[in-house]
This record gives C-alpha cells, structure tokens and sequence, in this order.
C-alpha cells in the first residue's frame, strides 16, 4: 500500500503531548504501556483490533491518550492506523504535522481511496488517517454502510485501528461508532470531569456492542508508586 506524507500548513498551538515519542523512559510512558498491557489482557477471548477512545466531556484528554496509545502499540512492532473519527473538531492533523485535504471523509464519500488518504508518520510503524473535510452530516456518514465497508478495509491492512471520537456526552458519534468497535476505552480528568457525567457516560458506552475495557484516568498527579492507570 502506498502511503502519503503530508506536512500541514498550520500549526496548533496547543498540540497534544506525544510524550511517547519525545519522553520514552518517563514515567507516564510507563503508564501507558501498562495500559496497552491491560488492552492485551482483555483480548483472551475475543481479539481486540480496533479501539474507540472517547470521554464524558471535552478537555478531558482523549486525543492525548488516543495518539499515545497508538504509538505504544505501533512500538511494540504491530502496524497501527490512528483515525480521527471526531468529524466535528478533528485534532490528529494538527498533532502530527498534517494537513487534512483527504481523510475518512473523503473516504467514506468515494472521493478519495483509502491507500490515498492514509499517510505515513515519524513514528515507525503508525499510519495516520485525519478526519478529512468537515462534513454537515457527521453522524449520518459514521453510521453509514460506506463506514462499516472502511473499517473492513482498514481491518485487513493493519493489527490496530485507534480510534479517537467526539465525547460521548456532547453527541450521538461515540454511541454511534462503539457499535463498530472491537472495544472502548474512556478517558476522564482528575479534578476535571464531573462525577455524574462520568458514570452517565459510563452507563451509555456499557450498553454498546463493544465492551468497556476499562477507564484512563488522566491528568493527575503521579507519585512514583501509583501505576493504576486503567481501571474497570
């Protein structure tokens, strides 16, 4: 499969920490390859390939998990595709140094083929495909038949498909891609996400086709002995 490598002509400016790439022996590393280790654990009876990260709320890190996530699977030597299936505020473009021209949605609409949109990455092993042009009907094109045939494909071609999604509280999205989904992963911020919201959005995931595997609780902080990163 050829891939692309687009440079973006913006930059955000506040971009996600890939504290993976840039930081792999701190100790927040670790902590995320402890939760790759609890995702591999969770795949004995049913293989897990591709992942939906999402949270209750905005803010509370999801994108930062979703990309890192990727990267430590894509470190372990297996190849790994990050999708930005947030059609509404994509991110991913932005976080590697992309531009978003073509991407899911312009392969979801026939536009562009798959090989054309996936581009390659500075981290050996991890593909990205951005979320493409904002479209007016996000949830209709997730939930789409086209869809379901694009994470087949991807399914074929790669050992991961990461994919990071709007919060699951804000719109139907998340709901609607769990469904598609191997397993979900939620992210919530210490001191940050509200408690209710958390357990609603917890509630709401837990009745999807694809199982919880568990919840990344984020941005707080680590004392040297706390590895408990990913929880039931």
């Amino acid at each position: 499969m050829k891939l692309l490598r687009r440079k973006v002509k913006e930059r955000r400016k506040t971009p996600v920490s890939l504290i993976l790439y840039s930081n792999p022996t701190s100790l927040i590393t670790e902590q995320y390859k402890q939760l790759r280790t609890n995702i591999e654990f969770s795949a004995v009876d049913k293989q897990i390939k591709s992942i939906m990260v999402t949270s209750p709320e905005p803010g509370d890190g999801k994108s930062t998990t979703a990309a890192n996530l990727a990267i430590v699977l894509a470190q372990q030597g297996k190849q790994v595709v990050l999708v930005d299936a947030d059609l509404r505020k994509p991110s991913v473009h932005y976080t590697f140094q992309l531009d978003n021209l073509n991407g899911l949605t312009s392969v979801i609409t026939k536009q562009t083929a798959l090989e054309n949109a996936i581009c390659q990455t500075y981290v050996l092993n991890l593909n990205i495909l951005t979320s493409g042009p904002i479209p007016p009907n996000p949830s209709e094109l997730l939930n789409s038949r086209n869809m379901e045939s694009v994470i087949e494909e991807i399914n074929r071609k790669y050992d991961y498909i990461i994919f990071d999604t709007p919060p699951a509280l804000a719109v139907t999205d998340a709901k609607i891609l769990s469904n598609k989904c191997d397993g979900i992963v939620m992210v919530i911020a210490s001191e940050k996400t509200n408690k209710q919201e958390a357990k609603k959005a917890k509630k709401m995931l837990q009745n999807s086709k694809a199982p919880l595997l568990g919840v990344v609780y984020n941005k707080e902080n680590i004392k040297p002995d706390n590895y408990n990163y990913l929880y039931e």
